[in-house]
């Protein structure tokens, strides 16, 4: 049974910075996709960042220049650097892992972010 569990998440205030990590278990195959989604109070979830295989990066708008998402291929495990926090920031984080046409999804951990 395929796993993935984040870490990382807490209170900031803004301007700060935190790092969220996602390790993936039970799996003997490599994600093609891994990212982070985030969802706040009363809105849908949307995706923040993603890596693919290759290496290859997207981004939301918003978090352009301060978020960096970077992932070891091997170990299955993504990580989210996310620098000069705002309040608009503040949601639970989800990490994804998509392999053969399947989603995998994390538990979430929440990130909030006082002004």
């Amino acid at each position: 049974q395929v796993q993935l569990v984040e870490s990382g998440g807490g209170l900031v205030q803004a301007g700060g910075s935190l790092r969220l990590s996602c390790a993936a278990s039970g799996s003997t195959f490599s994600f093609d996709a891994m990212g982070w989604y985030r969802q706040a109070p009363g809105k849908q979830r949307e995706l923040v960042a993603r890596i693919y295989s290759a290496g290859r990066v997207t981004y939301q708008d918003s978090v352009k220049g301060r978020f960096t998402i970077s992932r070891d291929n091997a170990k299955n495990i993504v990580h989210l650097q996310m620098n000069s926090l705002k309040p608009e920031d503040t949601a639970v984080y989800y990490c994804q892992g998509v392999a053969y046409g399947r989603l995998y999804w994390g538990q979430g951990t929440q990130v909030t972010v006082s002004s």
